[in-house]
């Protein structure tokens, strides 16, 4: 009934998959405290390298990127060696590893980085304290400049390169879930009055520019893309954020990336603005390879994939649960059920 999930998938000619399973990308802050990974990480990594495709952790590409404590960075030289003892543990198990690349914007907190401005869009700030240290209350934060809008565009640039340089098989850009690339795509945090803001092209330049800038730096078959076309996280719908997706996705169209990757924590969830679930309207907009998740069983997703809903299932807190999920799944045995205590170990 799910077999489906077992063939192999290929991404490009560059990239193919054994299975059509993805380890969904799983905030642990696990590193250390200069944000380099672990050996605990790479033995974690590696026990779950029989996945077609691991997308680690969101890693911050530069330390004002930092909104949660011990998250992952690959932008110094020790982070990037830390990230090599990953990879390699997960290419000697056979399998494959994209980085997902990570600015929080407004959801940074300046704790994390010794003190500097919060960057964002729009001078938006967000109500709420900081997950896993509750005592940090979020920060109003400074809209960005030009200048500061360049500069970022160079740093996701360097950061995929320092992702290849870890050994990375590609990077995904995290383009999602109410972060600093979502944040200019939605007019909840988006008001800018300039060549970034207001207009679907307007609104959709920065998210084009790191996804060009990186597809040029490490080539668009490494490049791929995660998004949240319905506001939810942090975030208020609007139902003119969809002509902007609309446009956005045109775009993506008329590139050839790695995949596109649904941002949502439950595809359940229907949204006014976009006539029903973020993956039945990604799926319309957008004809190439499409990563669904959100809170899927096997059975569920591979009767999606069947459907042709999308062409990846990307599977999330049932891997924390269960190192050895694709091989539970191909056997018919019964998955262990996550818990929120799983979270304080690397199992």
């Amino acid at each position: 009934m799910t077999s489906n999930l077992f063939q192999s998938f290929q991404l490009n000619d560059a990239i193919t998959l054994q299975n059509r399973i993805l380890m969904a990308p799983l905030t642990r802050c696990m590193a250390d405290d200069n944000l380099v990974p672990t050996k605990a990480m790479a033995d974690y990594y590696a026990r779950r390298a029989d996945t077609g495709l691991i997308i680690s952790e969101a890693v911050v590409i530069r330390p004002d990127a930092q909104g949660n404590p011990n998250v992952p960075g690959l932008f110094t030289p020790e982070q990037i060696e830390g990230w090599r003892q990953v990879t390699d543990a997960v290419h000697a198990n056979g399998g494959k590893m994209f980085a997902q690349l990570w600015h929080t914007g407004r959801l940074a907190h300046s704790y994390f980085y010794g003190g500097g401005d919060i960057l964002a869009p729009s001078a938006l700030a967000i109500e709420g304290t900081v997950p896993r240290q509750r005592e940090l209350v979020y920060e109003t934060p400074k809209a960005v400049t030009i200048e500061d809008i360049e500069q970022l565009i160079k740093d996701y640039s360097q950061a995929a390169a320092n992702a290849i340089d870890a050994g990375f098989d590609g990077v995904e850009i995290h383009g999602a879930n109410g972060y600093l690339v979502d944040q200019f795509l939605h007019h909840s945090s988006n008001i800018r009055q300039d060549k970034f803001g207001g207009s679907p092209e307007n609104m959709t330049r920065f998210p084009l520019a790191v996804v060009d800038a990186i597809s040029e730096r490490i080539g668009e078959h490494h490049t791929a893309l995660r998004l949240s076309p319905g506001a939810y996280h942090y975030m208020e719908e609007d139902s003119r954020d969809r002509l902007v997706f609309d446009y956005l996705l045109a775009e993506l169209e008329q590139r050839n990336l790695a995949y596109l990757h649904v941002g949502i924590f439950d595809d359940s969830m229907i949204f006014t603005s976009l006539d029903g679930r973020v993956s039945a309207y990604m799926r319309a907009h957008y004809s190439k390879t499409l990563v669904g998740v959100g809170s899927y069983t096997p059975r569920t997703g591979s009767l999606a994939i069947s459907e042709e809903k999308f062409d990846l299932l990307a599977i999330g807190r049932p891997l924390i649960a269960n190192p050895d999920y694709v091989t539970k799944v191909k056997m018919g045995e019964a998955l262990i059920e996550f818990s929120d205590d799983m979270l304080s170990q690397l199992i």
